[in-house]
């Protein structure tokens, strides 16, 4: 009898851009890449020898694809505190918002993290460029989920 599971970590999340005013100026929906320190993560975790969880999201101008051995995005350009993390079966959705005057710029990349600065990063995106102005604002809704 063959068992195998298979058990895989995947993500996608989704950005809203909008404007100053407050009016939508993009949204993106992209999949993620759950790396190698995250996958660890997720089985310390399991086994009760990680004690800290998710808790900050940041944003970056890194182009370079994203692949397993990343522990860091390419250039960081702002961090933010979760604005919520939940839990419903296999699945885990994380959201912040990263407010006018916090990460500027072209945006190409995002990470979720264990700490305000460094830590561990679960998972890792690139996407197309997001000009955020310095009144913008950026809403990210990440979903992770284990099958």
């Amino acid at each position: 009898m063959n068992l195998n599971e298979g058990l895989q970590a995947k993500g996608e999340l989704t950005i809203i851009h909008r404007a100053e005013d407050g009016t939508v100026k993009n949204a993106i929906h992209v999949p993620n890449l759950v790396v190698t320190t995250g996958k660890t993560y997720i089985a310390s975790r399991i086994v009760g020898v990680a004690s800290s969880v998710m808790t900050h999201m940041a944003i970056g101008i890194g182009s370079a694809t994203p692949v397993a051995g990343d522990s860091t995005l390419g250039s960081e350009s702002g961090r933010v505190t979760l604005a919520s993390q939940s839990s419903s079966g296999g699945t885990v959705t994380y959201t912040a918002t990263f407010p006018a005057g916090t990460g500027t710029g072209a945006i190409t990349e995002a990470g979720v993290f264990n700490a305000s600065s460094a830590g561990t990063m679960l998972c890792r995106t690139t996407f197309p460029t997001v000009t955020k102005q310095s009144g913008d604002s950026i809403a990210i809704t990440w979903v992770v989920t284990v099958s």
